[in-house]
Order: structure tokens, then sequence, then C-alpha cells
């Protein structure tokens, strides 16, 4: 080989190389397009038109059915690294007794909280067995007839 080949094989490698590192850009769950939620207009707005604009609602609120989340996230992820937050919002459209759009509210990234999970283990009934004896615990019991199986 001459050193054009050597060259164009190692302009190649960098090539392949660098699009492997192209990061992957995902989008989950509902991103509200800003025109359709100008187009809400509080005290004028009803249910059905907000369903029709926005479409279902990601979650409703636990204990009543007047307030709707629509929740979306933008992330990127560069090959195994863990992926980064690119873009994260949640809109909250809140209805009134009749139905009407009583409040309109866009959440970004700042207005999350973060969650530490508990570390407890929630207790089981039954006993626990060591190794042992989960490996001589089924000497001596009879076995299924093989039809049962």
């Amino acid at each position: 080989m001459n050193g054009n080949n050597h060259l164009r094989i190692l302009v190649l490698g960098a090539v392949l190389a660098l699009g492997a590192c192209a990061p992957a850009i995902h989008q989950r769950g509902h991103m509200v397009d800003p025109d359709d939620l100008a187009a809400i207009a509080p005290g004028k707005t009803t249910r059905e038109d907000v369903a029709a604009r926005l479409g279902t609602p990601s979650a409703v609120s636990t204990f009543d059915d007047k307030t709707w989340y629509y929740i979306g996230q933008v992330t990127e992820q560069v090959s195994f690294l863990d992926p980064e937050i690119r873009q994260q919002k949640v809109v909250r459209v809140v209805f009134d007794d009749r139905g009407v759009v009583q409040d309109v509210q866009t959440l970004g990234a700042e207005a999350a909280r973060p969650v530490s999970p508990v570390d407890r283990q929630t207790p089981t009934y039954g006993r626990d067995m060591n190794v042992l004896e989960q490996l001589l615990g089924n000497i001596g019991r009879p076995s299924l007839p093989s039809n049962t199986r």
C-alpha cells in the first residue's frame, strides 16, 4: 500500500468513528405546539375544545378530572452514555365545574423537584430461607407425576 491508501483508510475510519458517536435525539410524551397553546383562552375554551386541539392528556389529576397535564421531554444520548434532558415541558390545564378552562400554565425543567426513592423494603409473609435450605428443601418431597408438568 502506498501512503495515499493509508490516508484514505485513516479518513474513512475517522468518518465512521465520528458517525457512530452522533447523538440520538428522542422525544417522549406530548410536546404542546405553542400555536395550539395560544388558542386556549381561559373563560372561553371548553374541555372538548382542548381535547380537539391538544389531544388526550398525558395525565389527569388524581382526585378529580378538573386538571389535565400534557407532559413532554426531549433527550439526547451519545452512544452508551446516559441520556441528557434537552427540553422538558409540562402544560397544566385547569377546568372549572362547567368544563371551561380556568387556568393554563406551562412549567419547564426549572419547576421540577427531585424525588428520592425510599430504601425500605416491603415486608412479605413466609419465612426467609438461607442458601442451604433452598438447595436441600426439596429432598424427601414427592415429585409431581410427569403428566402434570
